[in-house]
């Protein structure tokens, strides 16, 4: 099980304003911001839950990075996409069922300032 992942911005600012707004549905909040004054290189943004940053953007050259949070329902996906689409973030699949990985799949892709794919996905049955 990883404990965290990083991935590069091209702009830290917009790329930190965006997560915030796309990741507030899924209940992910800012957790952690570093800078050179803390002893850290650069400025590094940890989002996360329960006090614990897992998912960190930094300064540097984007690479096309695939990322896919958990959504408790179908509904914080849906919200996670609308949110993500209202920061900024460009459609690379709407909210619906992906039936290929199996019969519950309900995800949503969006591409962030960077172009990094940001997926939102519930696994659990309508209900």
């Amino acid at each position: 099980m990883l404990d965290h992942i990083g991935i590069a911005v091209s702009d830290y600012a917009r790329s930190k304003a965006f997560y915030e707004r796309a990741l507030a549905p899924l209940g992910i909040t800012l957790i952690l911001e570093v800078d050179p004054s803390s002893g850290a290189d650069d400025h590094h943004a940890g989002f996360g839950e329960h006090a614990k940053p897992y998912f960190w953007i930094g300064p540097g050259a984007a690479t096309g990075t695939h990322v896919a949070f958990n959504a408790p329902t179908r509904a914080a996906v849906r919200a996670f996409y609308d949110a993500a689409l209202a920061a900024g973030g460009r459609d690379n699949g709407p909210p619906g069922l992906r039936t290929h990985y199996h019969p519950d799949y309900f995800g949503a892709f969006v591409l962030d300032p960077d172009g990094h794919n940001i997926e939102a996905v519930c696994h659990a049955p309508e209900g």
